[in-house]
């Protein structure tokens, strides 16, 4: 959503202030400090009154190439490195045209250096004070303030690809009220993101649940149906956007070509491709290789600690389901006591998620003391490195289910077996334990479609600091 006409206000306001002191700071390096030679005396010149047209002249050129440029229609998805590059845009454009206008002007006092040198600080200046924008409000988003309610239309695979962006990105301050959809196969919910009706109960959804925004994701053979909730919204003073209905199936890294002027859309690939396999897997191998001494180091600490807190293996080994369908053994700390699996119909009215796939139990009677805190520090994972290892699992990725959890997939969630299991993931970062399984479902499904190797050093750094405060473990 574009921003308010009084924060925009201010941020001109604070623009124009960087610009000045910018080009006032490049006056003292050039004429004061004497950088990069002293100024011969008869080209001295003393800021006011000479350089005060400059100045001004300065500011409306770079506000009009930003404005031309975009920078002050900024919507919540745009990134950092694209203001970024719009800043510098912008105020190279402003600069040439400074040097160009004191080239035809030939004004009887000017330094081209003193124009350089104020391009490079107004670039960096307003830099600095986007990413502290950026980092503030993605602080505040993440703690709900600021945030908007969407509600989205549709529960198909488009509307699945909205919700899990958002899900995964709770910096873009956007809280899923929940979404309306006709089909009764999907009246159950996703997880926590509730089903709030029909399509036909939208003018009361929308005051009930003070809605902010609708997206829509239903294909256009619902022409009529989108019309009628365009106006609807529109009555309501609701925002609605639409997702495009191309590729309602692979919506997600579409190739876009230009053939002469004519689009040509095609649908990215639905796994990884093979060079990002293999650039993850020497990722895997390389982080396996620093984690393995200290592996090595606690195994003995932690195989006594098991053995005298209950009787029982040191090792937890049990059949999960990996890439493509494939059956791996994985391997963990015991963190329960000794056949626990056999217990699992003695605590399934306990489980957090009514209903869910998986087994997710508060203060689970069956974990032991030492195992408590094993998972609380997540320790109990760590000989999962065998598996990173053997090339079963990797460090980031879906979490690895068990054959008996495989066969309730339904359709969609079978898309997480086109990659590697993970020790950590989206849903480690986003609640561990306190995610339900289609919410999870939905993080590793966004984490597949949009992999990169900066998306997983950035799961792994996340991940630390909710180890070490024991977040969402139990």
């Amino acid at each position: 959503m574009t921003r308010s006409k009084a924060t925009l206000g201010l941020t001109v306001a604070i623009d124009v202030i960087l610009i000045n002191v910018a080009f006032v700071l490049s006056y003292i390096i050039r004429y004061d400090l004497d950088v990069p030679y002293p100024v011969p005396p008869q080209f001295d010149a003393p800021f006011v009154p000479y350089y005060v047209p400059f100045a001004a002249l300065l500011t409306v050129l770079c506000l009009l190439m930003y404005r031309i440029d975009g920078l002050y229609d900024r919507h919540r998805r745009r990134r950092p490195l694209e203001e970024i590059y719009r800043i510098g845009s912008g105020t190279a454009t402003s600069i040439v045209a400074m040097l160009a206008i004191t080239f035809f002007v030939q004004p009887e006092v000017y330094s081209r250096g003193m124009l350089i040198v104020a391009g490079v600080l107004i670039v960096a200046s307003l830099t600095l004070t986007r990413l502290i924008e950026h980092l503030v409000l993605a602080a505040r988003r993440r703690k709900g303030i600021g945030v908007e309610q969407v509600l989205v239309i549709g529960a198909g695979e488009a509307g699945r690809a909205v919700m899990q962006t958002i899900l995964a990105s709770p910096g873009l301050g956007y809280r899923i009220a929940g979404y309306l959809d006709d089909d009764p196969n999907k009246k159950n919910g996703l997880g926590r993101i509730k089903h709030l009706g029909e399509l036909s109960q939208l003018e009361g959804v929308l005051t009930e649940f003070k809605i902010d925004e609708v997206i829509v994701t239903l294909p256009w053979q619902y022409y009529r149906k989108i019309m009628h909730i365009m106006d609807v919204c529109d009555k309501a003073r609701v925002r609605c956007r639409l997702v495009p209905d191309v590729f309602q199936r692979r919506m997600y890294n579409v190739d876009i070509e230009n053939l002469n002027g004519i689009p040509l859309i095609s649908p990215g690939p639905d796994r990884l491709p093979s060079e990002a396999y293999f650039a993850k897997r020497a990722g895997d191998i390389l982080l396996s290789i620093i984690a393995l001494p200290f592996f090595l180091v606690l195994l003995p600490i932690i195989a006594v600690l098991i053995k005298l807190d209950s009787p029982g293996p040191v090792f937890f080994k049990q059949e999960r389901i990996g890439k493509d369908g494939r059956a791996f053994t994985v391997y963990k700390f015991r963190t329960m006591v000794d056949g626990a699996d056999m217990m699992k119909s003695k605590v399934a009215h306990l489980n957090r998620f009514k209903g869910d796939t998986l087994l997710k139990v508060v203060n689970d009677p069956r974990v032991t003391k030492v195992g408590r805190f094993l998972r609380r520090t997540s320790l109990d994972e760590l000989p999962q490195v065998i598996n990173v290892l053997r090339g079963e699992m990797s460090w980031v990725g879906p979490r690895p289910n068990t054959p008996d959890e495989v066969v309730k997939y339904e359709v969609w969630q079978r898309k997480r077996l086109n990659v590697l299991p993970g020790i950590t993931g989206l849903w480690q970062v986003s609640g561990r334990s306190d995610v339900p399984f289609d919410e999870m479902c939905l993080l590793d499904i966004f984490y597949i479609e949009n992999w990169s190797l900066g998306l997983d050093a950035r799961i792994i750094l996340q991940t630390i600091p909710r180890i070490l405060f024991g977040s969402g473990a139990y």
